[in-house]
């Protein structure tokens, strides 16, 4: 009985699969499988070279003066040429009463797809230690001239040559380099070309570009990819080709730790535990080659997330010992960490922040309120502070936040966000589904 059974369910079996695929549809599948591959080896060269750029106006940089601690600063914008003969823009953070003609620097870098307000939220603990603080936008990026970035290649010079103005300037002592993820890895690459960097916080930096590339092809095994090691070679050197071919430079020589055995400039890095695009593996790699004075921050969060108060504690102490500050230049009463906001927005009219979120973070209140974290910083003032011009008078003190902040959103910009990281993720699997045969 059992063989009948399984006699007549097998007619049924195969009506219910269907007849075998005809060589054309075979083939059409074949070349669908190529496509899939091209397309995602497409995202892949542009997620490299030109990923998308943060757009924002002069209102996300804050008012050009303000109030902070009793004191009055100035942001000055400027623009210079790079070696490639590009504009790069930067903002100059200064205290409008010097109390000395050179001052302590800080240069802060942003990473991928973002621009120099991500340097807003270290404007505080920067002015509170009585150090003064610039930030760029590195070619391709932001408001720079460039079609593409190179995670560190091209941005080092541009780093080169603002670090030669800074000094030129007459008005700086000592510089120190600040950067997240891109701009992180820029100082490392930096670093050794310029032993008299004074210090480097390093967030979130990564070792080796095609390291991370692997480690995002091992990403996509785990989520059911299947793809040999060779597969991966050669795609990597079609990409590295195309970038070669089209940016300039070669992805093998973004390697950030390679050089770090013979970089001694004091540096604080610092790594997310529940960063899953850049491993803290990468910040510990460098750690453990790094011949300089070292020491190696652990916080809570991913790639994006605000860091913390303590990290911030732990950069003031690091920056005010390497930049060899005075405790008698800190601004009194100044609150280095200002709840995660720069300085001209006093953090205590968010009150209500506490009651509603706890220890809420500033992306909390953003959310709650329905805009982007950076409407916050600049665009629009309550109009008893600011006059016909939207900026703040001379006898304003602390701005708040006026109504309407929230119509003034950043566009396109907010650095290696978690969508930007899917669709990063999605690339190599769509690349590799094709090339290696798919993937569940």
């Amino acid at each position: 009985m059992g063989n009948a059974a399984s006699e007549e369910e097998q007619p049924q079996r195969e009506q219910r699969r269907g007849p075998p695929p005809t060589p054309e549809a075979a083939e059409d599948r074949k070349m669908s499988y190529w496509e899939q591959a091209n397309a995602g080896y497409q995202e892949l060269v542009n997620a490299i070279i030109r990923p998308p750029r943060a757009e924002y106006t002069r209102q996300h940089l804050g008012p050009e003066e303000f109030n902070f601690a009793g004191k009055r600063f100035r942001r000055t914008d400027f623009e210079l040429r790079n070696k490639r003969g590009m504009k790069i823009v930067c903002s100059w953070w200064n205290p409008v009463e010097r109390r000395a003609e050179v001052l302590p620097c800080v240069v802060y870098m942003h990473g991928n797809s973002s621009a120099r307000v991500e340097g807003l939220p270290q404007l505080s603990l920067v002015l509170s230690l009585g150090a003064t603080m610039v930030a760029l936008d590195f070619a391709g990026s932001g408001q720079s001239d460039g079609d593409y970035v190179s995670l560190g290649f091209f941005e080092r010079d541009d780093l080169d040559t603002l670090v030669e103005h800074l000094r030129a300037s007459g008005r700086v002592s000592t510089v120190a380099l600040w950067g997240r993820s891109m701009g992180a890895a820029t100082a490392l690459m930096h670093g050794d070309r310029d032993p008299s960097i004074a210090a480097m916080v390093l967030d979130s930096p990564f070792a080796d570009l095609t390291q991370l590339a692997e480690e995002m092809v091992d990403k996509g095994r785990e989520q059911g990819l299947f793809v040999p090691g060779f597969v991966v070679s050669i795609a990597i050197s079609w990409i590295r080709g195309s970038v070669k071919k089209t940016a300039g430079f070669n992805i093998k020589d973004i390697s950030p730790i390679k050089n770090v055995d013979s970089c001694f400039i004091p540096a604080l890095l610092v790594a997310a535990e529940g960063d899953d695009f850049i491993l803290p593996k990468h910040s510990e790699q460098i750690h453990a080659k790094y011949a300089g004075d070292k020491n190696l921050v652990l916080v809570e969060g991913d790639h994006n997330s605000p860091r913390p108060r303590f990290l911030y504690d732990s950069a003031a102490i690091f920056l005010q010992t390497y930049l060899m500050l005075d405790p008698s230049s800190h601004l009194e009463g100044a609150d280095p960490y200002n709840g995660g906001y720069p300085p001209w927005i006093d953090h205590s009219s968010y009150a209500f922040r506490g009651a509603m979120f706890g220890n809420g973070s500033l992306a909390e209140l953003s959310e709650h309120l329905g805009c982007d974290d950076l409407d916050l910083y600049g665009a629009a003032y309550d109009s008893e502070e600011t006059g016909s011009s939207g900026h703040p008078s001379p006898q304003s003190g602390p701005l708040r936040p006026g109504p309407g902040y929230e119509q003034h959103d950043l566009v396109g910009g907010g650095g290696m966000t978690a969508e930007r990281q899917q669709q990063t993720q999605g690339a190599i699997n769509s690349m590799f589904g094709g090339v290696g045969g798919g993937g569940g």
